[in-house]
């Protein structure tokens, strides 16, 4: 198959021409632009794996006069026009992102070997058929969200999915680093979050789940986050660190209880289903968060932060005499108007640093936002429209960007927690809905997938649940959507080799590999009665104020 008709995502214009580059380790490598494009070019040349030189006289030693020619322009963002001629590689990119783009589809074009992280090829290099791709982005947020809190990633396998995203043209990586049950970010001057908040005892997959009898957890250092920030940075991805609250807070009120409410309780849980506890929403806490942003924002460069603001218990805030002073000190009559301050007090402080506030859209309904803060509709259609009439907007439904539910309705698919949510549904997906007005439209900054790992151990788990479903949504994304969807599969078949190149655990077109199957045990998936249960939930969330 012609390599220029194989591109995925698909770009705008490819056309393939007679003729042939040779990349080998003589290639020369020409930057107009950055330190950092620069630092990105030289890095790719270097990562490919070429072959070593060979004893003198050997035709791998042969002096190449080929290069590699990257000069940066003003076009958009995203843009590059990419020209492979026998002499060489010219890109012109907009930037230091269309460089990371039109590199990602210059390695496409090289034989699948190319993707692996070792020489497997002939002697001579890489041939590169010659031809002249030109694109540029649908969307500016193209982004996948990775839940460590219910389940911990140690620091390598989020460094290789930041490698996946890349080579996927996605830009932004969100972690989701705090929740009931863990704390996953060291803090230096609060060591307890740490130290109390990022392990528990046992796991439960559920309220009335066995337990496992064996401790889970872990953290990332500072300095862990600081490596994650650069290395996602320098591949063209931005971090968007989340600390969840004022609800989802149980392992932050482990650490410190007296953030939480008066005489109860407080543990990291050990189920990963429970959630919607609170924090007290007063200036004291959000004085102890402000520290903790602080020393985040002090290691990770990111102009955004998630502040989470979903499924919140605040039944006992009326009841609280600190609260209540607060609330009568602002005229506050409702418990919601609260939650919707305490978030709007976060947001200001991100803004003294440069930074933008994101919230699930639980924020935008009560009110938990300014004027340029980011809303995660995660709620359906209706909601993610209220949002985009005042608010930029991410587009994160629950159906069909959460990733962490079933592939399809085989028996064998392992268990998750609902859908299923199949890669045609993922190919559907509209963004910016074509029956929105225009003004709406416009609000919407683009979209990204969540794994949530309530049912995600593992780093073979998480493969699965993201691939190929990821795929489809990096073409709508950067598209816009899918055009053709025969078209798409063909080019699918063609890129899942890739994947196999890079290692990835992919959930086979067909369906799961025996290994990959739910067995018979906790993993086996519970029918069509728990997906209809999951679809009207997700409609009884979605209709709420």
């Amino acid at each position: 198959m012609d390599p220029y008709s194989a591109l995925l995502p698909r770009p705008r214009q490819a056309l393939s021409r007679p003729g042939k580059c040779l990349l080998n380790a003589g290639v020369a490598v020409k930057v107009a632009g950055s330190p950092a494009t620069e630092a990105l070019v030289r890095r790719f040349v270097s990562g490919l794996p070429l072959p070593a030189p060979g004893p003198e006289g050997d035709p791998a030693n042969t002096t190449q006069t080929t290069w590699v020619s990257v000069t940066e322009t003003d076009d958009a963002p995203g843009a590059y026009r990419l020209e492979v001629t026998e002499s060489g590689v010219d890109i012109r990119a907009g930037g230091f992102e269309g460089a990371a783009g039109a590199l990602t589809t210059l390695r496409q074009l090289m034989p699948v070997q190319a993707w692996r992280r070792e020489w497997a090829g002939d002697a001579g290099g890489w041939a590169v058929p010659c031809g002249t791709v030109a694109d540029h982005p649908a969307y500016e947020w193209r982004g996948a969200m990775l839940d460590v809190a219910r389940h911990f990633f140690p620091k390598q396998t989020v460094l290789r999915y930041v490698d996946l995203l890349a080579a996927h043209r996605f830009n932004r990586l969100h972690l989701h680093l705090s929740d009931d049950q863990g704390w996953r970010v060291e803090s230096r001057r609060h060591p307890r979050l740490h130290e109390v908040g990022s392990w528990r005892p046992l796991t439960r997959l559920g309220p009335d789940g066995v337990a496992d009898g064996t401790p889970h957890g872990g953290y990332y250092t500072l300095d862990d986050l600081a490596e994650i920030s650069a290395y996602a940075r320098a591949r063209g991805i931005t971090i968007v660190p989340e600390i969840d609250v004022p609800g989802h807070t149980s392992a932050l009120r482990a650490a410190y209880p007296e953030l939480g409410r008066p005489g109860q309780e407080q543990a990291v849980l050990d189920t990963v289903w429970a959630g919607g506890s609170s924090i007290s929403p007063t200036r004291p806490v959000v004085a102890f968060l402000q520290d903790v942003l602080e020393e985040i924002l002090d290691v990770v460069d990111t102009p955004y932060v998630h502040l989470g603001g979903d499924e919140c218990d605040m039944r006992w805030w009326a009841d609280d005499p600190a609260i209540a002073a607060e609330m009568a000190e602002h005229g506050y009559t409702d418990v919601k108007q609260m939650h919707g301050h305490f978030l709007r007090t976060l947001g200001g402080f991100l803004a003294t640093r440069g930074v933008r506030m994101v919230v699930w859209d639980e924020g935008f309904v009560t009110g938990g936002v300014l004027p340029d803060t980011i809303v995660m509709a995660w709620r359906g259609h209706e909601v993610a429209g209220r949002a985009a009439a005042s608010q930029d907007v991410v587009r994160t439904p629950l159906f069909p960007t959460y990733f962490n539910f079933d592939q399809s309705d085989l028996p064998e698919e392992p268990r998750s927690e609902g859908g299923p949510i199949t890669l045609r549904d993922v190919a559907d997906f509209e963004p910016a809905p074509s029956e929105w007005p225009e003004e709406l439209r416009g609000r919407v900054l683009g979209g990204q997938f969540q794994i949530w790992t309530e049912w995600v151990p593992s780093e073979r788990r998480l493969d699965y649940l993201a691939f190929p479903r990821a795929c489809a949504l990096a073409e709508v994304l950067w598209n816009g959507q899918v055009d053709d969807f025969a078209d798409f599969e063909r080019r699918l078949a063609v890129h899942l080799e890739r994947l196999d190149a890079m290692g990835v655990g992919y959930r086979p077109l067909a369906g799961p590999h025996p290994w990959q199957t739910g067995g018979t045990g906790v993993w086996r998936r519970s029918g069509p009665g728990r997906i209809e249960e999951t679809k009207k939930w997700v409609e009884s969330v979605s209709r709420e104020p």
